[in-house]
């Protein structure tokens, strides 16, 4: 029996004709959800062309757990950082203080070779709803910056409800020179902000959502040498596998949906996305390091 069947997955999608990367996912976290292990996650992918993918860390925990991945896998790069709703909820919980001292955390973890990034970092208004909460976030957000900066080291952002408040905290400091903006979710307004900043910007599952008609416009927006492609599992996967347990050999249904929402040919797509992965994240790595 397939570890497919065995933990009633959906089904392979066709191959891609190209490999591809997943920008951004969760290799705990899909485990915990679905019972798919990282190794058996990656040897899927790589079976449908999704040969490399950036695991990110959404708090101490996860982002050691990232570069443990990364350092026995070569196929797996990592993102290190405190997510915005857990850096509110530790400074809501423990306060200022212990706040900090996982923020001191960070340098020292992101000093490892296998990290490529900074994230998820960001603003959440959604799940954050308090003037305190809120307040920290800006503090860690800001002390995320300021790690990638002077270490070299890719911005990768979580936006959720604060499109302009994140444009802000940006314009208001010196960013890294490599941006990437996970799981956009704005308008094409917001992708033409953003694309005039120099920032790449990341297409989740979600663009293939009936009601995601605002993101297939801003998508349009973008340049292609600015465009990636992630799956956010074991969240937020693609029709028409929407509702199941998401994992990255799931990125195909995506980058087919981008291809012909955008009239590309889709081998050539996939080896723009590869190339603007690269550019993205500071160098290739596995196969091709």
């Amino acid at each position: 029996m397939s570890v497919i069947d065995e933990l009633k997955l959906p089904p392979l999608p066709e191959p891609l004709p190209r490999p591809v990367v997943d920008n951004h996912t969760h290799f705990p976290s899909t485990q915990r959800f679905s019972g798919l292990s990282a190794k058996d996650s990656l040897d899927l992918a790589s079976t449908v062309g999704v040969t490399r993918a950036i695991d990110v860390g959404v708090d101490l925990e996860s982002s050691r757990e990232a570069i443990a991945l990364a350092l026995t896998d070569p196929r797996v790069v990592a993102s290190v950082a405190l997510h915005p709703n857990h850096a509110a909820h530790v400074f809501e919980q423990k306060g200022h203080d212990e706040l900090n001292a996982q923020l001191l955390q960070i340098p020292a973890l992101a000093a490892f070779k296998v990290v490529r990034s900074i994230g998820e970092t960001g603003l959440d208004h959604f799940r954050t709803r308090s003037g305190d909460g809120r307040r920290a976030q800006v503090h860690s957000f800001l002390s995320h910056i300021k790690v990638a900066r002077e270490l070299d080291l890719t911005l990768m952002i979580h936006d959720r409800d604060a499109h302009q408040e994140i444009l802000d905290v940006l314009d208001s400091t010196t960013t890294p020179e490599r941006v990437v903006m996970h799981c956009f979710s704005g308008d094409a307004d917001f992708a033409r902000e953003c694309v005039a900043r120099g920032y790449w910007i990341s297409l989740p599952g979600v663009v293939t959502f009936g009601t995601a008609e605002p993101l297939r416009l801003a998508a349009r927006e973008v340049p292609l040498d600015k465009l990636l492609v992630e799956t956010d599992a074991p969240y937020l996967t693609p029709k028409p596998q929407r509702g199941k347990p998401n994992a990255p050999y799931l990125l195909p249904h995506t980058v087919r949906f981008v291809a012909d929402l955008l009239e590309v040919d889709l081998a050539a797509f996939c080896d723009q996305l590869v190339s603007n992965t690269f550019d993205a994240y500071g160098g290739p790595w596995g196969e091709d390091a």
